[in-house]
């Protein structure tokens, strides 16, 4: 592993590490989620076939206009919008992957919706 320069750097560290432990499937995908300064993007992933089921973020149209898209209420509207795509899709359990990220703030409020909306994790 490459010595930790910045604070991107020590976040690609924790994600690889997090990744050797959990994986996705077609019954229970991965939730991977990208948090950026303006955006939250979140994607449910099939590892083994190396798909993109379905994605959600706050750049989405139904979600972009009702609030400001890189705060908290945005993820929880993200969350939201990622279990009911689910449940349309079929798909009830899911793996969380923070990438790296801390488990607090606008990672928590994404979660936390989803779990709120029907998502088992």
């Amino acid at each position: 592993m490459p010595k930790i320069k910045t604070k991107e750097d020590a976040r690609k560290r924790r994600k690889e590490r997090i990744r050797t432990r959990i994986q996705g499937s077609a019954e229970k995908p991965r939730l991977s989620v990208f948090r950026s300064l303006n955006h939250i993007y979140v994607q449910a992933i099939d590892d083994l076939s190396g798909k993109t089921l379905l994605s959600a973020s706050s750049s989405d149209p139904e979600i972009k206009g009702k609030s400001k898209t890189g705060n908290r209420q945005a993820a929880k509207m993200v969350g939201e919008l990622l279990a009911r795509k689910c449940k349309e899709k079929g798909i009830e359990t899911v793996v969380f992957d923070r990438s790296g990220y801390l488990y607090h703030g606008r990672v928590k409020a994404l979660a936390e919706a989803a779990r709120a909306a029907g998502l088992k994790f």
